[in-house]
C-alpha cells in the first residue's frame, strides 16, 4: 500500500508538469509498473503533451514498450492520476489503450467529471477484467486539476488572483509607482506561475498605464508563456503595445463588448484575437468572459491587474484562489489599495478564504488563499 501511494505521488509529480500546457484537457499523470526480481520496477512514465496530447497513458504504455517490450506490460499496473477516458476525442480512448496493452490492475486517484467519461473508463477496465482501485491520493489529484473540473462543472475556468503589496497592502505610491515592491525572487516565482496557467489577463487600463508583456521570463521557460488577455470593452488597447506588438508569437486575446467598434486598428492587429461578449454597466460582462475563455477550453486562469478587474472579480465571487506576495514595507493610508469597494455593509457579505499556505520568498512572503465553499 504504501508502494501503491509512492507510484501514486510519481504520478502527481508527472502530472504538474502539463500544468498551463496540456489544455483544454487535464494535466494527468501515469507510472507504469512491473514485477522484478520479487519488487516492483517503474516500467514506463507519462504526462499529458502539450495541447492535450497524447495522453499521459500513451506516453507511458509507449515508453515501456520501447524499453522492455510488450510482454512485460501484461500483467503490469498503471497508476493515474485521473480516471483513463473512455470516449474518442481527438485521440483514441486511453481505457481501450490499457486494455490492449494486457494491464493488470489500474489504481486511478479519482473520477474524470467530463460527462463523456464520469466513471465509464473505469467502469470499460472492470468489464475487461482488470482490477480497479480509486480514491488514493484523491483530493491532491482533484486540487491538480481543479482549473479543468471548475471548466467542466462551472463552464469557466478557476481564477487566480494575483497581487503584489506592502506589508500594509499598497500596490503603489499615491503617484502610481510601484516598481519594485517585491524583490527578485519573488518575482521570479510570479514568473513560474505564468507558466502553469493557461492565460494571464489584464484590464485595459495596466496596458495603458504599465504596457506589460506577460510573458514568462525564466531562462528556458519562455516557451511556456501563456496566451495574453485583456479585459478592453471598447478595444482601447493601443496597436503598437507590447501585448500586440509580439502577438505573433505570444497569442493575445481581447475581450471586449459585443457594440465595440470592431474597426480599430488593435483589431486587426497581426497575432490578435478579439472575443466580443455581452457588457454589463459599461464594461465587459466578466461572468460572460469567463464563460467565453472556458468555451475556448481554457481551465485555468490568472489575473494580474488592475484594481478595477480584481474588485469586480472579488464582488462576483469569480475569485477561486487569491495568491499574495507581501514586501515587508510601508507605503501608508496615502497609497493605492490593490482592491476597491467590494460592496461589503455586514460581515456575512465579506469574501472568506482559508489559508492554503504560507511561504517565505526571499524578503517576501507569499501567501495562498483559496476561496471556502
Amino acid at each position: 500500500m504504501n508502494d501503491d501511494r509512492n507510484f501514486l505521488d510519481m504520478a502527481l509529480r508527472l502530472a504538474r508538469r502539463g500544468l498551463g500546457n496540456s489544455w483544454p484537457n487535464p494535466a494527468v499523470g501515469c507510472v507504469i509498473v512491473g514485477p522484478s526480481g520479487g519488487h516492483r520496477r517503474v516500467l514506463g512514465r507519462g504526462w499529458t503533451m502539450p495541447g492535450g496530447r497524447p495522453h499521459a497513458e500513451t506516453v507511458a504504455l509507449d515508453q515501456a514498450r520501447a524499453v522492455f517490450g510488450a510482454d512485460a506490460l501484461r500483467g503490469a499496473e498503471a497508476f493515474v492520476t485521473l480516471e483513463p477516458c473512455s470516449h474518442t476525442g481527438r485521440t483514441p480512448p486511453c481505457a481501450d489503450a490499457l486494455i490492449a496493452a494486457g494491464i493488470g490492475r489500474v489504481v486511478s486517484a479519482c473520477q474524470d467529471p467530463d460527462p463523456r467519461v464520469a466513471g465509464s473508463g473505469l467502469d470499460m477496465l472492470r468489464a475487461a477484467g482488470i482490477a480497479v482501485e480509486e480514491g488514493m491520493c484523491g483530493d491532491e489529484a482533484a486540487a491538480l486539476n481543479a482549473g479543468f473540473f471548475t471548466r467542466v462543472i462551472r463552464g469557466r475556468p478557476r481564477v487566480t488572483l494575483k497581487t503584489a503589496t506592502t506589508a500594509d497592502g499598497r500596490i503603489a505610491t499615491r503617484t502610481g509607482a510601484s516598481q519594485w515592491i517585491t524583490g527578485d525572487a519573488a518575482r521570479a516565482r510570479a514568473h513560474a506561475m505564468r507558466a502553469q496557467h493557461d492565460v494571464i489577463a489584464v484590464g485595459v487600463e495596466t496596458v495603458l498605464a504599465d504596457d506589460p508583456g506577460l510573458t514568462c521570463r525564466l531562462p528556458g521557460m519562455e516557451h511556456r508563456s501563456p496566451v495574453r488577455v485583456v479585459f478592453d470593452t471598447h478595444l482601447r488597447t493601443p496597436p503598437d503595445c507590447t501585448l500586440v506588438r509580439t502577438a505573433k508569437d505570444v497569442p493575445t486575446w481581447i475581450l471586449c463588448s459585443a457594440a465595440a467598434d470592431k474597426t480599430a486598428p488593435v483589431a486587426s492587429a497581426e497575432g490578435v484575437r478579439i472575443i466580443a461578449v455581452a457588457e454589463h454597466e459599461g464594461h465587459v460582462d466578466l461572468a460572460a468572459a469567463l464563460t467565453a475563455l472556458g468555451d475556448e477550453g481554457v481551465t485555468r486562469l490568472m489575473v494580474e491587474g488592475g484594481a478595477q478587474v480584481a474588485t469586480s472579480l472579488l464582488r462576483l465571487g469569480l475569485v477561486d484562489e487569491l495568491c499574495w506576495f507581501r514586501a515587508p514595507s510601508l507605503i501608508g493610508g496615502d497609497g493605492l489599495p490593490p482592491f476597491g469597494d467590494l460592496g461589503v455593509a455586514a460581515m456575512d457579505q465579506i469574501a472568506s478564504f482559508r489559508t492554503l499556505s504560507r511561504t517565505p520568498v526571499g524578503d517576501d512572503t507569499l501567501d495562498i488563499f483559496v476561496r471556502l465553499p
